[in-house]
C-alpha cells in the first residue's frame, strides 16, 4: 500500500558472530506447510526459499557495531543477510539484504525471541526499529524485554541492493506541474512522464524489477527468521507491512509464532493494487475533512475559520495562489498536496501542518516553503527519497496486473475527482507508470488459512486513509482464528505505537502471552492532538 509521507524529501504514506547452534540450525529450517502454495512457479520459488533458509540458518548473521552514517546507535548492531535474487534458482545470484536488532531489556529467562519489524511502504525501511529500544519509547517497554528488536531494509530499498528510476536530484526537484489537469495537453504530459518513469526504472534496474514482489519479500523475510536461528517467526507490520503478513501468513502458516498487522491493506486479489489506490483516495478526502473540522474547533489558535467550508476555502486560495506563482519559486500545487496529506496520515502531523498553514495566512511565507520545498543540498535523503517511490512503483507495478487503457484511468480518476479532488490525481499519476511496466506482471496471492496458522492480532482505525477500515474486516475474515481491535472514531495510520489505555495492553498481552480476547474488542480513540 502505498506509504504516502509527510514530506517527500524524507524516506518514508527501509563482525563478529558466532554460527546458530546446531540444536537451533534443525529448528530454523522447515519446510513450506502442504497447501500454502499453488502453481509450479510458486512451489520452485517456495523449494528455493527452504533452501535459501536452510543455508541462513547455519550462516547465522555476522553482527557488528553499524556504520556510522546509518544513524543507527549503540548497542543496537547491523549484519546482512543473503538471499537469492531469484527464488526460483536458489543457487543462482544472491543479494544481500541489510538488517539491525537490539538485544531484550528484560532477564536472559524473560526473552521470547526476536520480533522483526516492517514499516510499509512498499520502499519503507525497518532499521529505526530498534531505536525504540535506546530513545526508551514507553510503549514498547514491556515488550521489549521479552524480545530482541529487529528491523531490516527490504530487498531494492535502502542497503539492500538498491533500485532507482531516475536520479534523485531531478526526482525532487520543484515546482512539479499541478496533478489537477485542466486540459488533456495536461493529462498527455503526464502520460509522457509516466512512461519516461518505467523506462527509467527499466534502464536503471532492469536485472531487479523482475524480482520486486511481495512474494519474494515474503521469502526474504523467511530466510531473515532462519538467519536470526528463529524456528518460527514473531512478526509486526504496520501499512503495506500487514500484506506483507498476510503473505507470510499464507505462504508460511506453519512458521508463525506471533503476528500483530496494524493498518491493514486490503488482501483481496482483486483489490490488488489499483483498486486499493481508489479506495484510498476516498478514504483521504474523509479524514482530510475530519482534520479541517479539528483546525476549525481550534480556530483561536490557528485562525483559519470557524468551520469546515471556511478552511477548505483558505486552502483553496492557498492552491489557488501557488498554482498562479508557486510560493518561493518551488511550492506549487503538486509540492502542497506532498506536504499537506501528512495531516490526514497521522494526528501527530495536524499541529504541525496547522501551524505552517496558519502562518502562510499571517504574512509568514518561510515557514512553508521550509516545510514543503526540496532541499536540494540533502543528497542522502533525496537518494532515500528517490529509491523509496522506485520501490513502492516496482513492488506494486509487478504484484499485479494493471489496466493499460489509459481510457480506464481517466474514466476512474475523472469520476473520483468530482467527489473526492483531495488526492484523486496525484495519486493516479504515481501509480500511472504500471499502465506501462516494461516487465511480466503477475498475480497477487490469494491470502487465506492454512494448517497451522496461530490466531493473528489485528489492529485498525475506523477511518484511516491510507488503508481503509475495509482492508482490516476482510484480512479478519480470511485469516480464521484472527482477533479484531477496532479504534473508533479515529483515523490515524499506525495504531499500535499511539498511547491508547484500552489497546496498549492487548498488544503486550499478545505478544508476551500468545493470549487474545474472546471476541473482537472496540475501543475508543486515543487522545486527539491538542494545540
Amino acid at each position: 500500500m502505498r506509504e504516502i509521507r509527510p514530506n517527500r524529501r524524507t524516506a518514508v504514506l527501509g563482525s563478529a558472530g558466532a554460527l546458530v547452534a546446531a540444536t537451533l540450525i534443525a529448528g530454523a529450517v522447515a519446510a513450506p506447510s502442504a497447501g500454502a502454495t499453488s502453481g509450479s512457479g510458486q512451489n520452485r520459488e517456495q523449494r528455493g526459499a527452504a533452501i535459501a533458509a536452510e543455508r541462513a540458518a547455519k550462516a547465522g548473521i555476522a553482527w557488528q557495531d553499524c556504520p556510522a552514517d546509518w544513524g543507527l546507535e549503540k548497542p543496537i548492531q547491523c549484519g546482512y543477510v543473503s538471499v537469492p535474487l531469484d527464488y526460483a534458482r536458489p543457487n543462482g545470484k544472491q543479494i544481500k539484504l541489510a538488517v539491525d536488532h537490539i538485544g531484550n531489556t528484560g532477564s536472559k529467562a524473560e526473552r521470547q525471541g526476536a520480533l522483526v519489524y516492517n514499516p510499509g511502504g512498499p520502499g519503507g525501511s525497518g532499521l529505526r526499529f530498534p531505536r525504540r529500544v535506546t530513545t526508551k519509547a514507553p510503549v514498547w517497554a514491556n515488550v521489549a524485554k521479552a524480545y530482541d528488536f529487529v528491523g531490516f531494509d527490504p530487498r531494492g530499498v535502502g542497503h539492500s541492493a538498491p533500485i532507482s528510476c531516475v536520479d534523485p536530484q531531478e526526482f525532487v526537484k520543484a515546482p512539479k506541474a499541478d496533478p489537477v489537469p485542466d486540459s488533456e495537453a495536461d493529462k498527455l504530459a503526464q502520460i509522457k512522464l509516466a512512461r519516461e518513469y518505467a523506462e527509467g526504472c527499466y534502464e536503471r534496474s532492469a536485472e531487479m524489477l523482475p524480482y520486486m514482489t511481495t512474494p519474494n519479500t515474503v521469502r526474504d523475510l523467511d530466510v531473515i527468521r532462519a538467519a536470526l536461528g528463529e524456528k518460527k517467526l514473531n512478526y509486526l507490520g504496520v501499512s503495506y507491512g500487514t500484506y506483507i503478513g498476510a503473505v507470510y501468513g499464507t505462504l508460511f502458516p506453519g512458521h508463525v509464532r506471533r503476528m500483530v498487522v496494524d493498518s491493514v491493506v486490503n488482501p483481496a486479489r482483486e483489490n490488488i493494487w489499483y483498486e486499493a489506490n481508489l479506495g484510498q483516495d476516498i478514504a483521504f478526502e474523509g479524514r482530510w475533512k475530519d482534520w479541517q473540522d479539528w483546525v476549525a474547533a481550534n480556530d483561536a489558535t490557528f485562525h483559519l475559520g470557524t468551520t469546515r467550508a471556511a478552511v477548505q476555502a483558505k486552502w483553496l486560495q492557498l492552491r489557488a495562489e501557488a498554482k498562479k506563482s508557486p510560493i518561493g519559486g518551488v511550492v506549487g500545487p503538486a509540492e502542497l498536496i506532498s506536504f499537506f496529506q501528512g495531516a490526514p496520515y497521522y494526528d501527530s502531523s495536524w499541529i504541525p501542518v496547522a501551524t505552517v498553514f496558519s502562518k502562510y495566512f499571517a504574512g509568514d511565507t518561510q515557514a512553508l516553503v521550509d516545510a514543503a520545498a526540496p532541499d536540494m543540498t540533502d543528497t542522502a535523503g533525496n537518494i532515500a527519497s528517490e529509491n523509496s517511490n522506485a520501490v513502492y512503483t516496482a513492488v506494486e507495478c509487478v504484484d499485479a496486473k494493471w489496466p493499460t487503457d489509459w481510457r480506464t484511468w481517466n474514466r476512474d480518476n475523472t469520476r473520483l475527482h468530482k467527489d473526492y479532488p483531495f488526492l484523486t490525481w496525484a495519486n493516479a499519476w504515481m501509480n500511472l507508470p504500471c499502465a506501462y511496466w516494461p516487465v511480466k506482471q503477475q498475480t497477487p496471492v490469494d491470502v487465506k488459512t492454512h494448517k497451522g496458522l496461530p490466531p493473528v492480532l489485528i489492529v485498525q482505525s475506523e477511518r484511516d486513509a491510507a488503508t481503509p477500515y475495509e482492508g482490516a474486516v476482510e484480512l479478519h475474515k480470511r485469516f480464521k482464528g484472527s482477533r479484531l481491535i477496532t479504534e473508533k472514531n479515529a483515523g490515524s495510520h499506525g495504531v499500535t505505537s499511539l498511547v491508547n489505555p484500552c489497546i496498549n495492553p492487548k498488544v503486550d498481552a499478545y505478544l508476551l502471552g500468545g493470549t487474545v480476547d474472546s471476541a473482537d474488542v472496540t475501543c475508543a480513540p486515543h487522545a486527539t492532538p491538542k494545540p
